[in-house]
């Protein structure tokens, strides 16, 4: 287990090292990955790069091709936004129902992880994970498998992107954990339309910042 626990680890730091290097455009685009030299630099075994690397190809950040390796990808802001689009309806959907079918108890859940991330701005890494687990309360809160399914999928192609708002533009923390007191506030007072709205607003928040920093790479 312990083992387990460090190789999650070991993707996740080179995951997010390596997200936050390409979204800010200190690697370029075209500039090949290479596994073992990966492995070398970040001070762990191959296993972990590899798997980073399959997140990141999932997310559209990087592109194998045939016996020319692992490059990264030229990346504008209109290669995401029909992916946020779809983000933002089934996310919104979910936070609507989550309004009326969450339990008190994840109700309760939900508003620690709030104020858990409000003693966490600052710490990058540490406010990711926590957004990371408001979605996923939110997600579960909302109880239909079906949606929880198809957002899953969908999180699996955002999660770097949602990470690299944080680690690259520091002033996101702040707009994010207030959005995120829009949308728990709604849910606790069981208005499902206005967690909706807050949702897609939260999301659409997300996207615009993400564009600026794709922008600003390129210049």
């Amino acid at each position: 287990m312990a083992s387990q626990t460090t190789s999650c680890s070991s993707v996740h730091t080179v995951l997010t090292a390596l997200v936050e290097r390409i979204v800010s455009g200190v690697i370029r685009p075209g500039e090949g990955l290479n596994v073992p030299d990966l492995a070398k630099n970040y001070g762990v075994p191959r296993t972990p790069v590899q798997k980073a690397l399959m997140q990141l190809e999932q997310s559209g950040l990087v592109e194998r091709e045939p016996r020319r390796g692992i490059k990264v990808r030229h990346i504008e802001a209109g290669d995401i936004a029909e992916l946020f689009e779809a983000v933002s309806e089934i996310e919104s959907d979910i936070a609507a129902l989550a309004a009326i079918r969450m339990t008190t108890t994840e109700r309760q859940q939900l508003a620690d992880i709030l104020t858990e991330g409000e003693a966490n701005r600052g710490d990058c890494v540490g406010y990711s994970d926590i957004n990371t687990r408001f979605h996923s309360a939110i997600r579960i809160g909302g109880h239909n498998a079906v949606m929880s399914s198809i957002l899953d999928e969908l999180n699996l192609r955002t999660l770097p992107w949602r990470g690299a708002q944080f680690s690259v533009q520091r002033l996101r923390q702040s707009s994010s954990h207030a959005e995120h007191t829009e949308i728990t506030e709604a849910i606790l007072d069981r208005d499902s339309e206005a967690a909706r709205e807050c949702m897609r607003r939260h999301i659409a928040s997300s996207f615009f910042t993400l564009s600026e920093i794709l922008a600003g790479s390129h210049r």
